[in-house]
């Protein structure tokens, strides 16, 4: 069985502005859960889910499977201060992590490296949340 959403990750999914056709990238995934329950919520959309865990990747494609089979969601390995869009991969228009640390401030000499690859794979207007609000918190990221 696939684990739901704890109440905490719930109340953060439930807070993204999530539309149907939305782009999402989730930023360190873990084993995919939150990844799941927004990929849950949309019609048209897509969830892009990563980590620079092998472990935490694996079990989020094993737990996420049906929603990677319909289109819905894909994992990849990355950390958020390495990540690129692949050849021809759109960019996305939300932007999500929890406890991670090149954004939350317990890696500050990664951030601005992880914040110019977010923007970079980015649309214009895309917005970037992370835990520590209540439940989140925006993120301003760096346009050119």
């Amino acid at each position: 069985m696939t684990p739901r959403p704890s109440p905490r990750l719930a109340a953060i999914v439930d807070a993204l502005p999530l539309r149907p056709d939305s782009r999402v990238l989730e930023i360190g995934c873990g084993p995919g859960v939150a990844a799941r329950a927004v990929a849950g919520r949309l019609d048209t959309g897509f969830v892009l889910a990563i980590d620079r865990s092998a472990t935490a990747v694996e079990q989020a494609r094993r737990a996420g499977a049906a929603q990677i089979a319909a289109g819905r969601l894909a994992v990849r390995r990355a950390a958020a201060e390495d990540f690129v869009l692949l050849d021809g991969e759109e960019p996305y228009d939300l932007v999500f992590a929890v406890r991670v640390g090149a954004l939350d401030g317990r890696h500050p000499e990664t951030a601005h490296q992880a914040l110019t690859r977010i923007a970079a794979a980015t649309t214009p207007t895309a917005r970037l949340f992370i835990d520590g609000g209540d439940p989140l918190r925006e993120l301003t990221l760096p346009r050119a």
